[in-house]
């Protein structure tokens, strides 16, 4: 695209002048490193789920004017000289809302009281209930124009703003120094979109019509997009974890509450601590590691940064105001670790689906989430358009209702940010005396945790996600909180461990930010044993089987070299190979078809150790005297339940000796046909039980029925093939 340039009028009259230039996407990455040196912020979406969420990149720095609140205190910054050209204007109308309090040089402070005693405000005017809100709405009207998605307010909003729509008595000291809302005004943002491939920086020049300024007309052009340099990181002294089994003693007061009605479900947090050297390189570790929907990191001046992967919406508004926009929100509820692989993943997916608890949860937040977008959505408008859907992450597995309405024409973004205030999936329910539980019972207040990144746009459109995954990092020292969603059949123990799961990623991409995972990681691998099959020599004989180049790579997994070869081989290779185990693969038809018996003659007369797979147990089965029956109904790629009944071979497999196992098989034997063996697993289908593994120990001797090599058994059949390998070696 070549550079364009338009202006247009904002609602209060400023005129804005913007151009738009095409720019390499690099320059995003250079912006990262200023941001840790001045104000300025950069969010992005890692994420790309059709309907929900796309993946985009946007960054400033230098903004020229910043908004920020303490309580019901706002104030306005001028940051350099052209946020001193809005200044007055911008002071103007948040005086507008309340008394001046401080006023200095480019900087206005205004206390907005709370209503009068008289006032009455009905459960839908609630929003409308003056608050710092009250002045930020007279902001964005001051800036509207429908025309320009990207100018705005960005930055973060905390927890402690929604005492201003929800009044709760709070209990933890708090200072009164500390920030509840940062909101900056950039004129140069850098937009990338990676769907569409281009990249765009978009500057901003105002002017200020002699009408407004009460002189002489205003205008930023020509100044310079800079500000002064922000206090440097830092190294500062890292302060202890919780105490082991503190969070379960919260777990455990909140189970009474629920005996008692007083909460259907209660999200509590506490904090863990790690040291930060550079924001700017753990933002872009963590965009790495973590990819999330809602990727941020801001420099707030005064030495604080907010860096995270946050995986949920909060508030996400989209449409012409006054013209039924679109309200959305994307709770999540129910959590479960991820695999070690894509088997583990399907397994754990299916079993966090199949919990009644974390599909309680979830119902929970949903409910709670209607409600709120029914205080300010048309009737009837708001729906589900997505239930339980699965979310992945570096460490875990979520799942998400998608959640809409349409708001009602006398409302705007804000209300609908208001009315949401805060996030069930971050608070509980009935969501007042969930806060009211969290404020008497975390150790310290929240602060930006629980709260919202984003922008309020000022074409009246609203970006939210919610302040979760988050380090707030201050002199050095990044604070990350996790919490986790309790009900009445919450366990303690494992509601606390899911705090630590929860902010495993951040903790370990700070780790590695000061080496410290690094090391750790260097002393693992030097210690690190052999692989059990190390120096073995075993031979693989293939018996026309699909599935014997990936019982093949198993083996090799573990050290050991492998040769294949077909059924039929001249004997004399036993010799020339002397291997340290011969594995008789699956196959089709029976061990007759394969002169299977002629070859275990030749392993029994070298006393060479042999593990049988399948068929190989078959044949092993027949070769020993026994006897083979054929199935009713041939189990061929289907799943079986087998139970360990003792031996060497499954020990420690699966959970209290129960496995699920692939079976592909027509033929099978029973406990009591077989002979010379020890039958050390079954499987019973409703009938009689069918036989999944033997051993004979003194003949070295080992075979199951299952396919240890198959993706339905991956969870146990690696360490069934080590087992096997230990076992050989003797």
């Amino acid at each position: 695209m070549d550079e364009t340039s338009y202006s247009y009028p904002t609602g209060g009259g400023v005129t804005v002048h913007r151009t738009a230039a095409p720019c390499h996407p690099d320059v995003l990455t250079e912006l990262v490193k200023s941001v840790e040196h001045r104000r300025g912020g950069v969010l992005s979406s890692g994420m790309e789920y059709p309907g929900r969420y796309s993946r985009w990149h946007l960054g400033y720095v230098d903004p020229c004017l910043e908004v920020a609140a303490r309580g019901r205190r706002i104030s306005a910054t001028a940051l350099n000289d052209r946020g001193r050209v809005l200044f007055d204007l911008v002071a103007g109308v948040l005086a507008g809302h309340g008394e001046r309090v401080a006023e200095r040089d480019g900087f206005v402070e205004v206390a907005v009281p709370e209503p009068a005693e008289d006032e009455f405000f009905t459960e839908e005017q609630r929003s409308r209930r003056p608050s710092v809100f009250s002045a930020l709405r007279s902001l964005v009207a001051l800036f509207f124009h429908e025309g320009d998605p990207h100018l705005g307010l960005y930055g973060a909003f905390g927890y402690d703003l929604a005492f201003q729509f929800e009044p709760i008595e709070q209990v933890l000291d708090r200072d009164p120094e500390d920030r509840d809302l940062v909101l900056q005004l950039p004129d140069e943002i850098i937009v990338r979109d990676r769907k569409r491939e281009t990249c765009v920086r978009y500057s901003y020049d105002f002017t200020v019509p002699a009408a407004l300024t009460g002189g002489d007309e205003a205008a930023t052009r020509g100044l310079p997009r800079t500000t002064a340099p922000t206090p440097a990181v830092v190294d500062a002294e890292v302060p202890a974890p919780p105490e082991p089994g503190s969070y379960a003693e919260v777990v455990a007061e909140a189970k009474k509450r629920f005996v008692r009605g007083d909460l259907f479900e209660v999200v509590p947090s506490h904090r863990i601590y790690g040291r930060c050297a550079s924001p700017a390189r753990f933002y872009e570790r963590l965009r790495e590691r973590n990819p999330a929907p809602y990727e941020f990191f801001f420099n707030l001046g005064e030495g604080e940064y907010l860096v995270g992967a946050s995986p949920e919406m909060f508030v996400r508004v989209s449409g012409r105001p006054g013209r039924g926009q679109r309200v959305e929100t994307c709770p999540i509820a129910g959590t479960i670790k991820r695999g070690t692989d894509a088997v583990g993943d399907a397994d754990n997916i299916k079993e966090l689906l199949s919990s009644p608890k974390e599909e309680s949860e979830l119902t929970m937040c949903t409910d709670v989430d209607r409600n709120d977008k029914s205080r300010v959505c048309e009737p009837g408008s708001v729906r589900v358009i997505g239930r339980r859907q699965i979310e992945m992450y570096s460490r875990l597995i979520h799942t998400v209702d998608h959640i809409e309405g349409t708001l009602r024409a006398e409302f705007d973004a804000l209300d609908a940010f208001l009315t949401h205030m805060w996030a069930v999936t971050i608070t509980g329910a009935p969501k007042t005396w969930a806060m009211r539980f969290i404020e008497q019972h975390e150790s310290a207040p929240r602060r930006w945790y629980g709260g919202a990144v984003g922008v309020v746009s000022f074409d009246g459109s609203m970006n939210t996600g919610l302040t979760l995954r988050t380090a707030h990092i201050r002199d050095g020292v990044a604070a990350v909180r996790a919490g986790a969603t309790l009900l009445y059949d919450s366990d303690p123990d494992a509601e606390e461990r899911e705090t630590f799961l929860k902010a495993r990623a951040l903790l370990e991409t700070l780790a590695e930010d000061t080496g410290e995972e690094g090391e750790a990681a260097g002393a693992e691998d030097a210690a690190a044993p052999e692989p059990v099959g190390a120096g073995m020599r075993v031979l693989l004989v293939d018996h026309e089987d699909s599935f014997v180049n990936t019982l093949a790579d198993y083996v090799r997994r573990h050290g050991a070299e492998v040769t294949t070869v077909r059924h039929g081989f001249d004997p004399a290779l036993l010799d020339r190979m002397a291997p340290d185990l011969v594995v008789l693969s699956p196959g089709p038809g029976l061990p007759g078809d394969f002169a299977m018996s002629a070859l275990l003659d030749e392993l029994d007369a070298r006393s060479l150790p042999v593990f049988g797979v399948c068929l190989g147990l078959q044949a092993m089965v027949e070769h020993a005297g026994g006897e083979l029956l054929t199935l009713a109904e041939p189990v061929h790629g289907k799943p079986g339940r087998v139970r360990v009944e003792g031996g060497e071979l499954l020990a420690g497999a699966g959970r209290d000796g129960v496995f699920t196992a692939a079976r592909y098989h027509s033929t099978y034997t029973t406990p009591d046909r077989v002979k010379g063996f020890a039958v050390t697993a079954v499987v019973e289908d409703g009938g009689e039980p069918v036989v999944m593994a033997i051993e004979d120990p003194s003949a070295r001797r080992w075979a199951v029925q299952f396919h240890p090599e198959s993706i339905l058994t991956a969870p146990v059949g690696e360490g069934i093939v080590a087992t096997v390998l230990r076992l050989a070696r003797g």
